[in-house]
């Protein structure tokens, strides 16, 4: 079949202008991750392979020196700095090249998953594993895009400094001990960026922040018969069940916030040990006590405020002969939408419209869960969702599409690139 003329001359300048977007320096970064792309697959299931649960001290620990290895042959000097053993936690990969060219750049991955890896498998361009997207996959898409870069000699004088976290999963206490090499690189950094799973042609400029709450609620015990009456009260089970839809009705209209009331139990007796617990009773016998442990997440620390001003009130409301008791656990802050986040965004966009991979656009914060790069930013200008795009995170059928990566690690390794000139 002849090609039309018009088609022809449509296609060439198509090529003329993307060439002229970018600099020889950078097609040559780009046809490099062309020609590395093929490795993908294999490092993504050999880091899958390796179980590295956040409980799984010894994976996370083997997965972060798998990962070391690697940037250490990119001239970056790495190490495993394990945490007390107090906290319950590994430790976190830290690896630095130091330089003075350009931004200081802080990279951020983690190594555990929520639930047990090892078992991996490949239909097509589809691949599924623990991990393959959260976030395993985005520590690929980022040596990926630092061995490119390595590869064209463009990380020569950079200072750029990874950090992937053995507990982003389930953050150890704390937080002060636990974050401390995360906290310290920041201070040696200009900018941060994440590699959370790609979502679409989208960039992450604001995150939500994670906070644990628990609810202990004592009644009267006694033959069932006697509920509702003066001396036995209304149970412990009922005053669960009144707070928990107050917490629903109050909450539920704050923009953005969600709460989940994750572990509940209620019997005689109930009590939580780790991610488990036991509980003892009979049909006959009314609830002495119960427990929930859950999840909230909100858009900002004010609306964090807000969120825990309402559910104190709810939980003093007590029904009769009941008492309850409220505790919160903050385990991630907010990420901001800052102008400066917005800047980057701005940049990724460039970067990928330049590359001929179409525009980038801000995601919706509201949709997007806890990450640590709300740790170090604010202050710092912060950039997430630059990692492997996937489906089923936090299940066990999590999926990633081979297809997306030579894009992603393009668009990564060219903001990199630009971001250290």
């Amino acid at each position: 079949m002849k090609i039309p003329r018009i088609f022809f001359l449509s296609m060439l300048a198509l090529v003329v202008n993307l060439a002229a977007a970018l600099t020889p320096e950078e097609q040559r970064i780009a046809a490099l991750v062309d020609a590395q792309i093929g490795t993908f697959a294999g490092e993504l299931e050999t880091a899958v392979r390796i179980d590295s649960a956040t409980e799984s001290l010894a994976g996370v620990r083997q997965l972060g020196e798998h990962f070391g290895r690697q940037l250490a042959e990119l001239g970056f000097e790495s190490r495993f700095a394990e945490l007390p053993a107090s906290t319950g936690r590994a430790g976190h990969l830290v690896a630095e090249r130091k330089g003075s060219r350009g931004q200081r750049v802080l990279l951020i991955g983690h190594l555990d998953t929520v639930y047990p890896g090892g078992e991996f498998r490949r239909e097509g361009d589809t691949v599924y594993g623990s991990g393959v997207a959260d976030m395993k996959g985005g520590d690929v898409v980022m040596i990926a895009a630092l061995r490119a870069l390595h590869a064209a000699g463009a990380l020569a004088d950079t200072q750029i400094t990874v950090v992937m976290t053995g507990d982003e999963e389930a953050v150890g206490n704390p937080v002060e001990v636990t974050r401390r090499d995360l906290f310290e690189a920041a201070q040696r950094s200009d900018v941060a960026l994440a590699f959370e799973s790609a979502i679409g042609r989208t960039g992450t400029v604001a995150r939500r922040g994670s906070a644990s709450w628990e609810l202990e609620v004592q009644g009267v015990t006694g033959h069932s018969s006697g509920i509702f009456s003066a001396a036995m009260g209304s149970g412990a089970a009922f005053e669960l069940a009144r707070i928990l839809q107050e917490f629903r009705e109050q909450l539920q209209p704050l923009d953005g916030l969600t709460i989940s009331p994750a572990l509940v139990a209620a019997g005689v007796e109930a009590e939580w040990s780790g991610a488990g617990g036991r509980i003892s009773g009979k049909t006959n016998i009314m609830p002495q006590r119960a427990i929930v442990r859950g999840d909230l997440r909100t858009v900002s620390a004010e609306q964090l405020a807000e969120a825990q001003k309402r559910m104190q009130a709810v939980v003093k409301q007590n029904l009769p002969r009941t008492s309850a008791v409220l505790t919160f656990s903050e385990r991630y802050p907010a990420m901001a939408p800052t102008p400066a986040n917005y800047g980057l965004l701005a940049q990724l966009d460039q970067a990928s419209r330049d590359l001929g991979l179409g525009q980038i656009t801000a995601y919706d914060p509201r949709a997007r869960g806890a990450g640590d790069i709300a740790f170090v930013s604010p202050p710092l200008p912060g950039l997430d969702g630059l990692g492997f795009d996937g489906k089923g995170a936090h299940t066990t059928n999590e999926s990633g599409d081979l297809k997306l990566a030579p894009e992603l690690v393009k668009r990564a390794a060219l903001l990199i690139y630009r971001l250290t000139r």
